[in-house]
């Protein structure tokens, strides 16, 4: 398949999934823009990746930002949205201010950021918009009120943005996988299963989002949900 080069905005590159996505690009040959709130973690220079440090939880910066953004890279013609963070608990052990702070980072910054890039991805021949879900999208679960919510938010803006982009060149994704080894489990209660079937790696999230970008550009890829083979959730003493 011969593929595009494409100047591609990846959110949360310097971690996880959002690295696996851009290590992936890169070796296909696009240009990868890597956002992370600690560019730091970008350790040596790579052809094609231009890393920016922005920290997506500021709101109140991020339209000036996002501006100075788009005034650089130009040529944006694809965006990944893999930043976000999990914080499970009943509603009540939540504070007010972690309630806000969860679904600043998981929904409403790249509501904002979306805000910012469409006008112009609305002009290119061809766009995409690709949404890291979970399937916390999908269902909703004991501990997981205010996760879930940021995650179905993210679904029904994608859903809405999909009508809304139907007569451009602008296609939207969601991909919503199940458990990913990385290191979004370090701080929590739990994780998946020991065995390699009962949980999914970040280059399997990678590849599907390249077949996603690399797809026959008359057609949209609304949703794909991954999951692994058999899931087993592991409690940590």
């Amino acid at each position: 398949m011969h593929t595009v080069k494409r100047t591609v905005l990846v959110t949360g590159a310097s971690s996880g999934i959002g690295r696996a996505i851009a290590r992936n690009l890169l070796n296909q040959g696009h240009h990868v823009i890597g956002l992370s709130r600690d560019r730091t973690r970008f350790t040596r220079p790579m052809a094609g990746f231009s890393p920016v440090q922005l920290d997506l939880s500021q709101l109140r910066e991020l339209p000036q930002k996002l501006r100075e953004l788009a005034q650089t890279f130009p040529d944006i013609d694809a965006v990944v949205f893999s930043a976000g963070r999990g914080q499970f608990g009943s509603v009540e052990e939540f504070s007010y201010e972690q309630i806000e702070a969860l679904m600043t980072i998981n929904f409403t910054s790249l509501a904002f950021l979306t805000r910012a890039l469409l006008p112009s991805l609305k002009r290119k021949a061809r766009s995409d918009l690709i949404f890291i879900g979970s399937e916390a999208a999908l269902k909703g679960s004991r501990k997981g009120a205010v996760y879930c919510a940021s995650k179905f938010a993210v679904r029904g803006f994608t859903q809405a943005l999909r009508e809304e982009c139907g007569r451009s060149n602008v296609r939207v994704c969601l991909i919503n996988p199940g458990m990913v080894k990385t290191e979004f489990f370090e701080q929590l209660s739990f994780e998946p299963g020991d065995e390699a079937s009962n949980y999914l790696l970040p280059e399997d999230i990678a590849e599907t989002v390249a077949y996603v970008l690399n797809s026959r550009t008359q057609i949209v890829i609304d949703e794909i949900n991954l999951n692994p083979l058999n899931k087993v959730v592991k409690f940590k003493k």
